[in-house]
């Protein structure tokens, strides 16, 4: 008897002790909402891009004698980089200022000793003529006295017609020479041409010499002496002086945060530990439909001396900061992209659901704009609680001791 009484005492005693120490609810972790310093930024990758790249090339074919530069080189523009084999140019150049020669020599010919030539032979046929026309008159007299037969007079008609002709003839010599005549627009024709075909020489002769047509910087180059230049070939690739700017892209998703004149930091990946200033300048209109990014260009106003056109640069536009935010990391903060995100807050052992309004992320944490107040205690969902269980709260890691077990 007394040994049953013994059990059923014992079996008692085991039963109390289960109900006052055994744990009851779901064992959560959970985390208090603070206040902390948090920034949001929007992170990108993109190359450092030159205001413009330049492919220098050939318009003709010709053989390469030099060139003067290599990669690496700063050159002013104007330099000469490249020289073409110009022997053809250079004769073809002399062979037109032959051509000048020679029709100036033509206008000094027609000034003088063509013009006054032709002018006195018109004086010698007009003498010429009077002389013939006085004869005329004088054998007609003759031959109406019959002192001459009538075939005398016929001989004088011919000659005043003869003097007549060389007379036209003379006449229209030296018109030809006068400054408006044929010889002279001739002689004009013939110096145009010869100048014209000097200025083609000389023309082609510049495009056997290849110049920078801006300050900028050598980054390739693609031509020795000896090599044979085709037309539409590049042989030297330029990066123009100027603005440095970086062009980056960065997931579609974050265009709603960006905005022109934001400020980033950029850092170069061959130089992570100097950071460096740059400013939103331009978003484009156009998603890239396949990768699902957005461009953006950033200008770097005082650009480090490191900086290498296409160096991959990491950026980091910051989009938002409060020194002084409630905050929750951001797995505490259930449907976070949805249109009504929400937290389990642990109140009175329960687990109670809480709609919040969040502001600026940041980096493994968010702000709570609306909803909860500093020192409420949210629900991680690691636990696996649902609204409305009854929940226990686990000791923290590293605890010195128990902590005070909100789900009783």
């Amino acid at each position: 008897m007394k040994t049953r009484y013994l059990i059923a005492l014992l079996l008692t005693a085991a039963v109390l002790v289960a109900w006052l120490f055994w744990p009851r609810g779901i064992a959560v972790d959970v985390v208090a909402v603070s206040r902390t310093p948090l920034t949001q930024s929007v992170v990108a990758t993109g190359r450092v891009a030159t205001p413009s790249r330049i492919e220098l090339g050939t318009q003709i074919t010709a053989i390469i004698d030099a060139v003067t530069v290599r990669e690496g080189a700063r050159v002013k523009a104007g330099d000469a980089l490249v020289h073409l084999r110009s022997s053809d140019a250079d004769a073809a150049i002399g062979q037109a200022r032959s051509a000048i020669a020679e029709a100036q020599a033509r206008f000094t010919q027609l000034d003088a000793v063509g013009l006054p030539v032709a002018e006195q032979a018109v004086r010698q046929a007009e003498a010429n003529l009077r002389v013939a026309e006085a004869e005329y008159r004088r054998a007609q007299a003759l031959v109406a006295r019959q002192f001459y037969s009538p075939s005398k007079l016929d001989e004088a008609a011919r000659q005043v017609d003869t003097a007549r002709a060389q007379l036209r003839s003379a006449q229209a010599q030296r018109d030809a020479n006068s400054s408006q005549g044929v010889e002279r627009v001739s002689a004009r024709a013939r110096l145009a041409q010869a100048n014209a075909a000097l200025e083609s020489a000389q023309a082609r002769r510049d495009l056997l010499t290849l110049r920078a047509p801006v300050d900028a910087l050598v980054i390739a180059r693609d031509a020795e002496p000896g090599d044979v230049a085709q037309a539409g070939r590049a042989l030297l690739t330029l990066a123009e002086d100027g603005e440095t700017r970086v062009h980056a892209t960065l997931d579609e998703k974050n265009l709603r945060y960006l905005h022109l004149d934001a400020r980033a930091q950029a850092v170069a990946d061959a130089f992570p530990g100097q950071p460096f200033e740059a400013v939103v300048y331009y978003l484009s209109p156009a998603i890239d439909a396949q990768r699902g990014t957005v461009e953006v260009r950033l200008r770097v106003p005082e650009p480090p001396a490191f900086l290498r056109p296409d160096m991959t640069v990491s950026v980091e536009v910051v989009i938002g900061r409060k020194e002084q935010a409630m905050t929750l990391p951001l797995e505490a903060v259930r449907e976070i992209d949805g249109a009504t995100p929400w937290v389990l807050v642990a109140v009175d052992g329960r687990a109670t659901k809480r709609p919040v309004k969040i502001g600026l992320r940041g980096v493994g944490r968010i702000e709570i704009a609306d909803g909860l107040s500093e020192g409420d205690v949210a629900i991680m969902p690691a636990g696996g609680a649902l609204e409305g269980d009854r929940i226990r709260i686990k000791p923290p890691r590293g605890a010195p001791g128990p902590v005070p077990n909100l789900g009783r």
